[in-house]
């Protein structure tokens, strides 16, 4: 069970103390109206918070408290929003039960090494992670049984501070469990629940805790307990650790350990789902529990592939984890005959046709366990049929049974406030339901009704809030740090509001080529300092602390930034995350998008700007080559492999912002509104919108996949395997 520790909260009214158990519910990150609840209460807190209304509410006097409690305006807002927010987590109707009442009840676990649900709990690295809090989010939406598995990451990912040369300081920021929306899972005394990871010597153990985002629970595993070894309490500190053993030891307490805390919990559920294979260790244990209840291996295998499902996100072979031999005996060594096999029948599990020497591929072994698989675009399932055809001897390639899923955005975490109530305005009259249905593509046909003055003042007003923002988290750094003046300059203090802004913001790593359009530094200096049409850029992004290539590109880019042969015209923001995402996905003018082709999954940040009106543009690669339509933005096809005409891409990208972006943009006739401008953004808004939202996702996931396996679940069980299914 899970308790709320509402005696940290007696200085909340009773009449309002619905705050806090509203607090313990993410639900309120993608409702701007509970945010908004919170925010009134104490403007200056909820900002200092950091947007965490956990810290907000134990850190704000009680005479704010007792004043909304005596407010009736305030209350009226409370009371409807309560009413919502409780009528929403004790529905039994939603669209799938509504669609699938026969196939209730179902759950469906699902795995990931990264949840991106919101910045006050920074539990993810990038683009992986965000998916995976999206797709919790949608499935809470859509009445979808799921209970989802992760990491409670001690330290987060990285926090990135810019020393005055550019370099990436990593800096530990602790996460304050007390103050975070968690709530630790307690056992039959009241205790925190401690579960032993099983088989593993010497023993280790994980501290279980709960996020509630709404109708789903996400378990997350601590391992920073005192049960543990000393050298064993730092497995879950932070996101992907560089050291091979200490990554394989991750991996194996998150899938084997992450099943056996939903086994003890008795959580059930009929299916399996995998997010990239860092979870795939699960389904090793799944097959032990099967053997340990008197199944076969083979039987325990069919049963075990035919409830599981694997998406894989990256072509690029660095993101496949392979463990070397020696080491995988060193954990697995006397886990092996508990599934009645031998150790060379172990290994080859996990063993990758075309290298088999390598070690044991997780990637691989998430395939050969799984019966449904799927790339995260269209481009992506091709480019995966290709990279892992040696594991289907004899299929050809097109025949080879991974699929595609296209990523897809949770459409209210991601659109804005403002452009949200501009939709309220010319939609509701003539579709009142576009938010639940917001996944038709007949619904957005209605953004041609929204004047186009009235779009480009809400974006004009977000970009302004964009580089405020940006200009107040430098002045924060400069108090602490007092950097030179040039410093200023770089991290964003000269950006102009009437200049057309390119926005650039992933994970700095060799193969996205964030400097690529600083391959003619002459050329660049033309664009931006062009008198009629001028143009800047910002830029923002980590690098992984192991990845000194990609740090150096980030050096490269925030010195060239410092240049005054720039103007002040190119930006560096530091400690990209998820606040800042969203401030840039609505803000900028174009979204830019530049790695090597065949080397991008998905992109899910560009569909972001695309639903606020952003235009992409990208090389053809990932979702964009599903997405672009000629009319919603610009494309390029791109030049591979990595490494080789990085010049004539650049080319080609100077061209398109010279010769099409630029005149497009500054085209202001006498109302000084650039129409054909505004074409384009409403053109991206239609067809992104709906076809690239989470909730399109999450249902292809159901149609295709999630009664399917489910179906299995079915099947005869006995004893400890009750505890499988429903």
């Amino acid at each position: 069970m899970t308790d709320i520790p509402v005696d940290r909260f007696s200085h909340i009214p009773d009449r309002i103390s619905g705050l806090v158990e509203l607090a313990y519910n993410l639900w309120w990150s993608w409702h701007s109206s509970a945010m908004l609840l919170f925010k009134q209460i104490n403007r200056a807190e909820w900002k200092e918070s950091g947007q965490n209304p956990v810290k907000m509410l134990l850190e704000t006097p009680a005479r704010f408290f007792e004043r909304a409690a005596e407010d009736p305006d305030y209350l009226r807002r409370y009371d409807l929003l309560m009413c919502r927010f409780r009528n929403y987590m004790a529905s039994k109707n939603s669209w799938f039960s509504e669609n699938y009442p026969e196939r209730l009840p179902l759950t469906i676990a699902y795995f990931s090494s990264e949840f991106g649900l919101h910045p006050s709990l920074p539990l993810y690295a990038g683009g992986l992670g965000i998916l995976a809090g999206d797709h919790v989010k949608e499935c809470s939406d859509l009445g979808v049984p799921m209970v989802a598995v992760g990491f409670l990451y001690a330290e987060g990912y990285v926090h990135q501070h810019l020393e005055a040369d550019g370099w990436q300081k990593n800096i530990v920021e602790l996460l304050d469990r007390e103050t975070a929306p968690i709530t630790r899972v307690t056992d039959e005394h009241g205790r925190q629940l401690v579960v032993q990871v099983p088989l593993i010597e010497p023993p280790l153990y994980v501290a279980v805790w709960k996020v509630q985002a709404g109708r789903v629970p996400l378990y997350l595993l601590d391992t920073h307990i005192d049960e543990n070894l000393p050298e064993n309490r730092s497995i879950s500190h932070r996101l992907y650790e560089k050291d091979l053993e200490g990554r394989l030891r991750q991996e194996l307490v998150l899938g084997v350990g992450g099943r056996t805390v939903l086994n003890t919990l008795g959580v059930s559920y009929s299916a399996m789902h995998l997010n990239e294979g860092h979870s795939a260790f699960a389904l090793i244990e799944r097959l032990r529990e099967r053997v340990d209840a008197g199944m076969s291996f083979e039987e325990a295998a069919k049963q075990v592939r035919n409830t599981s499902i694997f998406t894989t996100h990256t072509p690029v072979p660095a993101g496949h984890d392979i463990f070397p031999f020696d080491l995988m005996h060193r954990y697995f060594g006397d886990y092996a005959p508990s599934l009645g096999i031998d150790w060379e029948t172990f290994i080859d599990l996990g063993a990758a046709p075309h290298d088999p020497e390598a070690g044991f591929n997780m990637t691989a072994f998430a395939f050969r366990m799984t019966r449904f698989h799927n790339g995260v675009s269209q481009k992506h399932g091709e480019v995966a049929r290709q990279m892992w055809q040696s594991l289907w001897p004899g299929v050809p390639e097109s025949l080879v049974p991974i699929e595609s899923v296209t990523n897809g955005v949770h459409v209210p975490t991601w659109l804005n406030r403002r452009v949200e109530t501009l939709f309220d305005t010319y939609m509701d009259p003539v579709c009142p339901t576009w938010r639940e249905e917001h996944d038709n593509p007949l619904v957005w046909r209605f953004i041609d009704e929204i004047p186009d003055e009235e779009l480009w003042n809400v974006h004009l007003w977000l970009k302004m809030k964009l580089f405020s923002r940006i200009r107040e988290r430098k002045r924060r750094k400069w108090s602490g740090y007092r950097n030179e003046p040039w410093n200023l300059v770089a991290e964003g203090l000269m950006l102009d509001a009437t200049t057309l802004t390119i926005g650039f913001a992933r994970r700095f790593t060799g193969y996205k080529r964030a400097d690529l359009i600083f391959e003619d530094l002459d050329r660049l200096e033309e664009i931006v300092t062009n008198r009629w049409r001028p143009v800047q850029f910002v830029f923002a992004g980590k690098a992984h602390p192991a990845d000194d290539r990609g740090k150096d590109v980030l050096k490269r880019i925030y010195q060239f930034a410092e240049s005054p042969e720039f103007a002040g015209r190119i930006a560096f923001v530091e400690n990209y995350g998820q606040q800042l995402a969203r401030y840039m996905v609505q803000g900028v003018d174009v979204w830019l998008n530049t790695p090597v082709p065949l080397m991008e999954a998905s992109g899910t940040s560009g569909m972001k700007a695309a639903l606020n009106g952003v235009p992409n543009l990208s090389v053809l690669d990932g979702w964009w080559v599903e997405g672009y339509n000629g009319r919603n933005g610009w494309a390029f096809e791109g030049s591979q492999p990595y490494g080789e005409n990085n010049r004539a891409d650049a080319e080609t990208v100077y061209n398109i912002i010279e010769k099409e972006i630029a005149p497009l943009y500054y085209m202001r006739p006498m109302d000084e509104i650039p129409h054909g401008w505004v074409k384009v953004m409403k053109e991206s808004i239609k067809s992104c919108a709906w076809q690239y939202s989470a909730r399109r996702m999450v249902k292809e996931y159901i149609t295709r996949y999630y009664p399917s396996v489910c179906m299995y679940a079915g099947e005869p069980m006995t004893g400890a395997l009750e505890s499988c299914r429903l």
